[in-house]
């Protein structure tokens, strides 16, 4: 028997790992699991379940034995697709053997990017509120990062004028996650056309997360998603990253992919190669019958999707919470100062008192503060009971 211990073994601890906070995310999620009763509005997953072609060809390739790694790249069938994909949607040109790679879910093409182009010292700029995971990949590659705030006055919209007052010489990179995890923001052609005229006026690089870029509304919808390397000037200054967790109801397939310049995926492949070999064998099988055969599900989804928002924003507004009108992902980002209580405190109340789970703004960066986030990737029932819950608090409340 060993004997036992009374070694600190916490001060083996990286200050890298000691220093990263966990995710606001999921604290909530974790005490909602305790729960009865509660009705979460706090995970973005979709609740639907992947399309029928795509569990059917994950089975057969199962059953067929299929189970070895693939190509480090992934399968060449599914990178053709993507290319094509992109080609169709964007009028973007990638070299499948050279300048796309599958990857472990967007998450691993997001670490992978981050350590492809970020030596110690590199600042980034990352604008926020903002996906909660953007901060920490830059932080674990070695980055410096720089927040750069957004207002709903601007439709949390960054601008280059934003930009160009937290660029420094240390500046090597700037992170866009659009359309935006919270808020529901998305980047216009024009907005971005002043962006391009920053990274190339400051020799910059651009890490583009558009994960969810299928899922826009309105206006937005009729002009169409514009992705960022589309923009003259960026294609060869961006690293776009995807998967098909979001659009195509995949979560837990984990199947990512980025395209980049050459020397830019080369070295994304290095880190890839001995990181995680090949992303799921399965996983690519079901992601190529989701680009073969499930391009209408994506837009039933985005139907689905679209309902529930008019729904929600339609709903928190009327309780005096007022709310701007996300145009692309699936997310709501009410205003909560009107009750007096920080986002923290509305988003733990809220959980307690009346079984509804959401996350406070402020998990999403400082700018995030005075908001909270209700993810309405729910079905309708589930929306309108949780409107009647927090209206009901926010009456109690005030």
């Amino acid at each position: 028997m060993p004997a036992s211990s009374t070694v600190d073994v916490s001060k083996y601890l990286s200050d890298r790992m000691r220093n990263t906070p966990p995710s606001g995310i999921r604290r909530f999620f974790e005490i909602a699991a305790t729960m009865d009763d509660v009705i979460s509005l706090g995970i973005g997953e979709p609740d639907f379940v992947s399309p029928r072609p795509v569990i059917d060809a994950g089975i057969r390739s199962l059953e067929e034995g299929k189970t070895s790694y693939t190509s480090n790249a992934g399968l060449r069938e599914l990178r053709e697709l993507i290319a094509s994909d992109l080609d169709r949607l964007y009028g973007l040109t990638y070299d499948v053997e050279s300048e796309v790679l599958v990857t472990v879910g967007c998450s691993e093409a997001m670490q992978l990017a981050m350590m492809a182009v970020l030596d110690p010292g590199d600042e980034i700029l990352i604008p926020e509120p903002c996906f909660v995971s953007y901060g920490p990949t830059a932080r674990f590659a070695g980055g410096t990062v720089v927040d750069v705030p957004t207002r709903v006055e601007t439709n949390f919209q960054v601008t280059a004028a934003d930009l160009e007052k937290k660029v420094t010489e240390n500046t090597k990179a700037i992170f866009l996650g659009y359309p935006n995890n919270p808020t529901g923001a998305v980047l216009e052609r024009e907005m971005l056309k002043d962006i391009a005229d920053f990274v190339v006026e400051h020799d910059l690089i651009v890490i583009s997360d558009e994960i969810y870029d299928r899922l826009i509304y309105g206006d937005i919808k009729e002009k169409g998603h514009v992705s960022v390397p589309s923009v003259d000037g960026l294609r060869d200054r961006t690293i776009l990253l995807g998967g098909f967790s979001k659009n195509f109801a995949m979560t837990g397939w984990r199947i990512g992919y980025a395209c980049a310049p050459e020397p830019i995926l080369r070295g994304m492949y290095k880190a890839h190669q001995y990181m995680v070999m090949s992303a799921p064998t399965v996983g690519q099988i079901g992601a190529v019958a989701a680009m073969r055969e499930c391009q209408d599900d994506v837009e039933t989804m985005r139907q689905s999707y679209d309902e529930r928002r008019r729904t929600i924003v339609d709903g928190l507004n009327a309780i005096g919470l007022p709310t701007f009108e996300p145009r692309g992902a699936f997310y709501a980002f009410p205003d909560i100062t009107s009750t007096g209580l920080t986002s923290e405190a509305f988003a733990e109340n809220l959980l307690h008192e009346e079984g509804v789970a959401c996350v406070p703004g402020d998990a999403f960066g400082p700018s995030g503060a005075g908001y909270v986030r209700c993810s309405y990737a729910t079905s309708l029932d589930q929306i309108e009971q949780a409107l009647e819950r927090i209206e009901r608090f926010v009456n109690t409340a005030a």
